[in-house]
């Protein structure tokens, strides 16, 4: 018997998910993950540099496997960022994998780039997230830290749900920020500000902090009642008084959000435990916790988790052989 395997590049990923499509597939997991019908272990993380002085290529690689119930999909994103000789070539900074399987025999049936559904579903996180949080209606005035691709697809999935009347963008390179500006019209039915300094961009119902920076920039000053702060970067991009300040933590993976990403140092330290996080994402879309309260400081923290990947990619992976997309390679005869 010979069991093929589906083989998908990036732009025939890209050809089957619309950024609608990965909002759905977010939410739907979410739930999951609140109804435990998603099995999503921590990711286990090989640092290349990234902290760690050896191997000293400025990288890092996540294995991050899940089975998702809503699709019974079950499989592994391969994924890492890296500074170094990637940044010098002008490569993005995010490189992926995702495998798929059969959870029932174990059959691979899908490998698939998984920088694109990394990126989308990065910025639908956020989006659903504000969906079953943000208490103010429709419109949204985006504070957003980070010009890059992160910033690109967080705008284009909270656009998704609500209307932008007002983004402010800060990045520490002008270039960026005038090109997210242009790139983004389409998707902001308000205006877009760049933004001087920092602060300027903290004016907003909801800061977004998609950086590389390893410097705690966003003040708790910034942090005003009913303002929600998404600190996501690999650093912690807020200062301490923010965390420890904040009336809510909300994260999407508790296990991991503690040794990782914003909370990481106060995490691996004890200063922050699972005591003070509120509830997961996942609890709030499955009605299992209520959402906070109005004029909150909200600290929202979805750190990424293998079972959004997993949920997006079964989608691409489902439509692509509806549309004879992609090309098959049997790695075993039975």
């Amino acid at each position: 018997m010979k069991i093929e395997t589906l083989l998908l590049s990036q732009k025939e990923v890209q050809s089957l998910v619309t950024m609608k499509d990965v909002v759905e597939c977010v939410d739907k997991t979410f739930k999951g993950m609140g109804d435990e019908t998603v099995v999503n272990p921590t990711k286990v993380n090989l640092d290349l540099g990234e902290v760690a002085s050896y191997p000293a290529y400025e990288g890092f690689m996540n294995a991050m496997p899940a089975y998702v119930g809503w699709s019974d999909t079950a499989g592994i994103k391969w994924a890492g960022g890296f500074l170094g000789a990637r940044k010098k070539q002008g490569l993005p900074y995010i490189t992926s994998l995702i495998m798929l399987i059969d959870p029932q025999l174990g059959h691979f049936r899908a490998v698939m780039d998984g920088a694109h559904i990394t990126n989308m579903r990065t910025g639908a996180q956020t989006a659903v997230a504000l969906k079953y949080m943000y208490k103010k209606g429709k419109d949204l005035r985006l504070g957003l830290y980070g010009a890059g691709m992160q910033g690109h697809t967080q705008t284009m999935a909270i656009a998704e749900l609500f209307n932008i009347t007002h983004v402010s963008v800060y990045d520490i390179s002008q270039a960026a920020a005038e090109r997210y500006a242009q790139d983004m019209k389409k998707f902001v039915k308000g205006d877009i500000q760049i933004a001087k300094t920092p602060e300027e961009a903290s004016d907003a119902d909801v800061c977004v902090c998609v950086t590389q920076s390893k410097d705690e920039f966003f003040k708790f000053e910034w942090f005003t009642p009913g303002k929600f702060l998404f600190p996501m970067g690999s650093y912690q991009e807020c200062t301490d008084e923010c965390i420890l300040k904040a009336d809510r933590i909300v994260v999407d993976h508790i296990g991991q959000t503690l040794h990782r990403g914003a909370l990481g140092k106060l995490g691996i330290a004890g200063t922050i435990t699972e005591k003070n996080i509120y509830a997961t994402i996942g609890e709030i879309a499955a009605g299992k916790k209520s959402a906070p309260e109005k004029d909150l400081r909200v600290l929202c923290i979805p750190i990424g988790t293998g079972a959004m990947d997993i949920g997006v990619a079964s989608l691409a992976w489902k439509r692509a052989v509806e549309k004879g997309v992609g090309g098959k390679y049997a790695f075993v005869e039975y």
